[in-house]
């Protein structure tokens, strides 16, 4: 099983940028489908984006789309999600994910979880 840790949260503006980290450990670390989720205070949890093994595969919802960018820097075992132009609806505590399959992750079913990392956008 996949250990992660995220960071990088914090309060900004809106239309400021914050990059997110997510340090993974584990074995075949660098198999794993990673994922970034992100759960709004009284809402459920969605998926922001996600990215296969090699990075080979990117996906992001429409929201986010042009503003968010997930990557992957396998030497350093980490994940991380840039933020640029936020906006308020972006505020919430945001969680990476991984998994062998990234339709598992991308369907909230990921078999490891961080215990996420708190992002406030204020306008």
């Amino acid at each position: 099983q996949v250990q992660l840790v995220e960071s990088g949260g914090g309060s900004v503006q809106a239309g400021g940028s914050l990059r997110l980290s997510c340090a993974a450990s584990g074995y075949n670390t660098r198999r794993n489908c990673m994922g970034w989720f992100r759960q709004p205070p009284g809402k459920e949890r969605e998926a922001v984006a996600t990215i296969g093994s090699l990075g080979g595969t990117t996906y992001e919802i429409d929201s986010v789309k042009g503003r968010f960018t997930i990557s992957r820097a396998d030497a350093a075992n980490t994940v991380y999600l840039q933020m640029n132009s936020l906006k308020p609806e972006d505020t919430a505590m945001y969680y990476c994910a991984a998994d062998e399959f990234c339709g598992t992750v991308v369907a909230g079913r990921a078999k490891s979880w961080g215990q996420g990392t708190q992002v406030t956008v204020s306008s």
